[in-house]
């Protein structure tokens, strides 16, 4: 397995800087939620929100990669998801194309999300037909 490893690498780097941007705000003395502020809420949720969808994606895609699917598909899955959830994150913490990012970066994560589910759902009832021959 070398696909999913290197998107998850790749993608734990982008964690730790949406991360850092976290730490810095609960060091300015926001111990705990976001004390109202918007700007505050939208870093944290930058966050959040990578750590809610990333790991079933990556965890699906080596699913996938153990199974031997296409590693073209693969490889646009990973391209697919680092771009939506580097845009995505990019305009929630950073402010950067605010609309167009979140919109992107969520619908991309979804389709991929979805393509992968529909082929792990797939491949486990072919897997299971194989105990019933």
């Amino acid at each position: 397995m070398f696909v999913t490893p290197l998107y998850a690498g790749l993608l734990a780097l982008w964690l730790l800087a949406l991360s850092v941007r976290v730490v810095r705000i609960r060091q300015r003395g926001i111990a705990f939620g976001d004390n109202g502020d918007v700007n505050v809420a939208r870093v944290i949720r930058a966050q959040a929100n990578f750590a809610e969808y990333v790991p079933l994606a990556l965890l699906m895609m080596g699913f996938l990669e153990v199974s031997h699917f296409s590693i073209y598909l693969l490889q646009a899955f990973g391209i697919t998801l680092l771009a939506a959830r580097l845009v995505h994150g990019a305009a929630l913490s950073f402010g950067w194309q605010p609309r167009f990012g979140r919109v992107t970066g969520a619908t991309l994560t979804l389709i991929v999300t979805l393509i992968e589910g529909v082929l792990c759902v797939y491949q486990g009832l072919r897997g299971q037909s194989l105990w019933f021959h």
